[in-house]
């Protein structure tokens, strides 16, 4: 049954994968996943401070759930954060999001995502980022797309690449308490237009876009 909030009827579909809007129902499957953990031992940190998802359980679920609910309650045309769950053959296996503020105005958004360790290593990361990609340019008519990763976050800047990206300066931000330089990215609408997709489709955006103040 579609929810009387639009934003939570939102899905982007293509050959591989759904996004589909983290509902309840979608978030308490996922739960095990974040449960399990998704940093890998050994590996470099992929998350800027604060992240609940470095806590320790039962903590980091909490945290996470907390996170998603304040973030879809203050959706509005200042700021909004859409939360997508990544399924794989209908298993939740991460999470998409797209991000924009001021985005009525500036026609700019941001990404963020992270894949269960097991889900990882066969394209299901690009694959979500040039859906949610879809769903920015396509379905929201977006000017400008940034993304940025730790220099170390070789999986992450490579799907920037591969996807069009071209580099935007560097920064910098903690994790766990420590500095480390973060590689800035850029798509614009153009650039996005000249490697567009013809096999994703878009669900429940219209409906969507007052939410957002478009």
């Amino acid at each position: 049954m579609p929810s009387t909030y639009p934003p939570l009827n939102l899905a982007v579909r293509t050959p591989r994968l759904t996004l589909a809007a983290a509902t309840d129902e979608l978030l308490e499957r996922l739960v095990p996943v974040v449960r399990a953990g998704v940093v890998n031992e050994g590996e470099p940190l992929p998350f800027d401070d604060p992240m609940t998802l470095y806590a320790d359980s039962p903590t980091r679920e909490w945290g996470w759930l907390r996170r998603i609910w304040a973030g879809r309650a203050r959706v509005d045309a200042d700021r909004w954060r859409l939360y997508f769950v990544v399924c794989d053959d209908g298993e939740p296996v991460g999470m998409q999001d797209l991000v924009g503020a001021d985005f009525a105005a500036l026609g700019t958004v941001t990404t963020f995502s992270w894949l269960a360790p097991g889900a990882r290593g066969r394209g299901l990361g690009k694959d979500a980022r040039a859906a949610i990609l879809h769903l920015a340019f396509e379905g929201f008519n977006a000017r400008e797309a940034g993304s940025d990763a730790f220099a170390d976050n070789y999986a992450s800047n490579r799907v920037s690449e591969a996807l069009g990206y071209t580099r935007n300066g560097t920064d910098w931000a903690t994790r766990r308490g420590e500095p480390a330089q973060l590689l800035r990215w850029r798509l614009t609408r153009d650039e996005w237009a000249a490697r567009r997709r013809g096999d994703i489709e878009l669900s429940g955006v219209e409906e969507c876009r007052p939410v957002l103040g478009l």
